[in-house]
């Protein structure tokens, strides 16, 4: 057992201050390491799962570097890219071979079939081709999220999937992020009695909003997805697998507040580096953001040389949307989103999605008959009523997504290559209900009614 002072000491000031506020005996506080039982239906591979990645973006290189540390479990023998630097780059890093380089992912199934399966981490509206090419010629699929921005898509992949036999993974990766996992079972095992309702948060982060929702591949719905499923998708998903049960109805609201013209600093201008009045006061100042902090470079593929960046980064400030001013740029993506749900048996949950935050990492309050849990991502702790007594975890995962994104994969290519969907708890049959919910909120703010939510 900790005391209130130890535990300060372990966990730093600001996040110990904010897990113990309220707490009436620093006797009733534990430090606990948050650890999850490996999986006993694990089996070694015969040989590594041969995969073709479509989209050599952020995520492609994410989920594909599992491949680099275990190569006895993942090979990369292919890949589709259209922007040539990705594609050198991706080439490079899997020792791919010159035959299986494509440009477009149509070209890769000119081919006969040459892998076992298909990583697909393509532009949002550009999931549903590949995703229908490859079923169809027999690959097994891990899908980044959304599945589609389309209701009927989504309903296509599902029913073809079911017809081919093969496996779909949906990337919804907190779903195998250790701090979730355990969050779920301390919901289930009577550890807080029943559960009653529940407060979710996606802080999204002010520089991120910024970065990808109003400059960024994502600032336009109408050419890529509503943020509600772009980003928030997870978050849908992970409230739907935390309750285990389905979703009923769901109400929503949201909108642009902030990021529009009306709001833009006296003597702003088109682009940041254009003389710009506000630029060295404003936080979303591109030419601090990229130039000055060099934050969030990967979407600029830069050149190897160092010595080239500060040029480069800054052509890229004057040629590209993220050189232009938030107040400015013709985005159309909500900037603060709130829904309401209710699921089978009655339990309630509320979820906010906010741009204009200090902070990221999702924000949950479980609130069950004889107890509840407060969590941030880094910690969660659970109290239960009837002892008075508790219990801080603390995630010590270290990959993306808090643990979930290489666990993802591991869990994936045992899937794949035990021919057992079971292994893995975001199949195409688990995950489309988020997709529908999300549809369904997107279809209660516009029309500001309550709708019924229906697989």
């Amino acid at each position: 057992m900790l005391s209130r002072r130890k535990l300060l000491k372990t966990l730093g000031a600001a996040t110990g201050a904010a897990v113990l506020t309220g707490f009436s005996s620093e006797d009733t506080v534990y430090k606990l390491p948050l650890l999850t039982a490996e999986n006993p239906d694990y089996r070694k591979l015969d040989r590594p799962i041969t995969v073709v990645t479509i989209g050599a973006g952020n995520r492609g290189n994410v989920y594909g570097n599992y491949a680099l540390s275990h190569p006895d479990e993942m090979d990369i023998v292919g890949v589709a890219e259209p922007v040539q630097v990705r594609n050198d780059r991706y080439t490079q890093k899997h020792n791919i071979q010159a035959e299986n380089r494509f440009d477009t992912w149509e070209r890769v199934f000119e081919k006969p079939k040459f892998a076992d399966a298909v990583l697909i981490t393509t532009p949002d509206n550009l999931h549903y081709g590949p995703c229908m090419a490859a079923l169809k010629a027999g690959y097994d699929v891990l899908l980044e999220k959304p599945i589609s921005p389309s209701e009927k898509e989504c309903r296509d992949i599902l029913n073809l999937a079911k017809k081919t036999g093969r496996i779909v993974a949906v990337c919804h990766v907190l779903r195998y992020a250790p701090y979730f996992e355990k969050l779920r079972e301390l919901m289930h095992n009577g550890s807080i009695g029943d559960i009653v309702s529940v407060q979710h948060m996606e802080p999204i982060e002010h520089i991120h909003m910024s970065h990808s929702y109003v400059r960024g591949n994502w600032h336009d719905r109408n050419a890529t997805t509503p943020i509600i499923l772009a980003k928030s998708c997870h978050d849908l998903d992970i409230l739907r697998w935390l309750i285990n049960k389905p979703c009923k109805k769901i109400v929503a609201m949201g909108g642009i507040r902030w990021f529009r013209k009306e709001n833009a600093p006296a003597g702003s201008t088109p682009r940041c580096m254009d003389g710009c009045a506000a630029e060295s006061t404003c936080p979303y100042s591109a030419m601090k953001i990229y130039y000055r902090q060099r934050g969030w470079l990967y979407v600029f593929d830069m050149p190897d040389d160092k010595s080239k960046h500060g040029e480069y980064i800054l052509e890229k400030l004057r040629t590209t949307n993220y050189g232009r001013c938030v107040y400015h740029m013709d985005n159309n993506q909500e900037d603060h989103y709130v829904s309401t749900m209710e699921f089978e048996g009655g339990v309630t949950a509320a979820f906010s999605m906010e741009a204009f935050t200090s902070y990221a990492g999702r924000r949950t309050r479980v609130m069950g008959s004889m107890g509840d849990i407060v969590g941030d991502m880094d910690t969660f702790t659970v109290t239960d009523f009837r002892t008075g007594k508790s219990t801080v975890y603390d995630n010590t995962s270290g990959d993306g997504h808090g643990g979930g994104d290489w666990r993802l994969v591991r869990n994936w290519l045992q899937a794949v290559s035990q021919r057992k969907p079971e292994l893995l708890t975001s199949t195409i049959d688990a995950s489309i209900e988020s997709h529908i919910m999300g549809f369904m909120a997107e279809k209660s703010r516009k029309t500001g009614k309550v709708e019924g939510v229906t697989v």
